[in-house]
């Protein structure tokens, strides 16, 4: 009897400490970096841009976020959780709260972006420096008077879940409104994804006939680049898991028992999403001019031949 739990607790405890603590390790020292580093270019920035207060408000998401991976990083390494069952469910919503509210400041930057270019504008700005703060502040009070009552008071509050086992609130996914809001969730992210995938193809295929060979002189393309660069996050970083969901939602929800180890593989693409947070380091490294350099020289080669 005593193995069979071990082999029932192996297989549904979606802990797998070595593989989750790397990534989370990963996650924490490039995450901190990025938002560092991204600090010292927002001093130089206009502060009255609304991609400007788009990224401000990212940095802020993934500073949240961070300050709960060190007790992801604690419950992974020592296998048992300490803090209480009320913090467990906080620190894991935190997760998909980051996740969602990322994918909504990608969405915003991009589309900002767009309309300057379709617009033929420079920039777009708020009038003053503090229709920007009002702006910001106005979001998070939805985030924190709305978002976060919602979610904390249906989000692992349906189940009976151990105090000592965290991250594995699934129960609720039994309620057939819950599936629904799932559904709906998954379905707007991955049609808007693809939408600004299609659309920043053919903004750069446009760019690429009007400018012929001369397109990498241009600063105006190198900001398309680094659109893609935001659309290769969601695509990496976001979208395995919105494609897992339907499947886990549709084969796993409804099961009393475990499955297969699936919810382990939710944690692990759940998981990968917070590699988002490296973002800030990419595009930082994304805009150096040796970056730059590199994708011309690439270019150039791949010319040669």
């Amino acid at each position: 009897m005593a193995g069979y739990n071990a082999s029932w607790n192996s297989t549904c405890d979606p802990i797998l400490t070595p593989h989750l603590t790397r990534l989370y390790f990963i996650v924490l020292t490039g995450g901190l970096v990025g938002v560092i580093s991204i600090l010292f270019l927002l001093v130089k920035m206009n502060t009255r841009s609304v991609t400007t207060t788009a990224v401000v408000n990212l940095v802020v998401v993934h500073g949240v976020f961070l300050l709960t991976v060190p007790f992801r990083l604690s419950y992974l390494i020592q296998e048992t959780w300490t803090f209480g069952l009320p913090f467990c469910r906080l620190v894991s919503a935190m997760l998909h709260i980051h996740m969602y509210l990322t994918f909504l400041f990608y969405v915003v930057i991009l589309v900002i972006r767009y309309l300057i270019f379709f617009k033929r504008k420079d920039k777009v700005e708020f009038y003053r420096k503090l229709h920007a703060v009002a702006a910001s502040a106005g979001m998070w009070l939805l985030v924190i008077v709305i978002v976060v009552p919602v979610v904390f008071s249906h989000y692992g509050n349906k189940g009976d879940y151990d105090d000592k086992h965290c991250f594995k609130f699934h129960k609720e996914l039994v309620y057939v409104y819950v599936q629904v809001i799932n559904y709906m969730i998954v379905i707007l992210v991955i049609a808007t994804a693809v939408m600004l995938l299609v659309l920043q193809i053919f903004i750069i295929m446009l760019m690429m006939r009007k400018l012929r060979h001369s397109f990498l002189s241009h600063q105006e393309f190198w900001a398309q680049l680094k659109n893609l660069f935001f659309i290769g996050i969601i695509l990496t970083c976001f979208l395995p898991y919105q494609f897992f969901r339907i499947y886990y939602l549709r084969v796993v929800a409804q099961s009393k028992d475990c499955n297969n180890n699936f919810a382990f593989y939710n944690e692990i693409f759940l998981s990968v999403t917070a590699i988002s947070c490296c973002d800030l380091l990419l595009f930082v490294l994304g805009g150096s001019h040796w970056f730059k350099q590199k994708i011309i020289d690439l270019w150039n080669c791949l010319l040669c031949h």
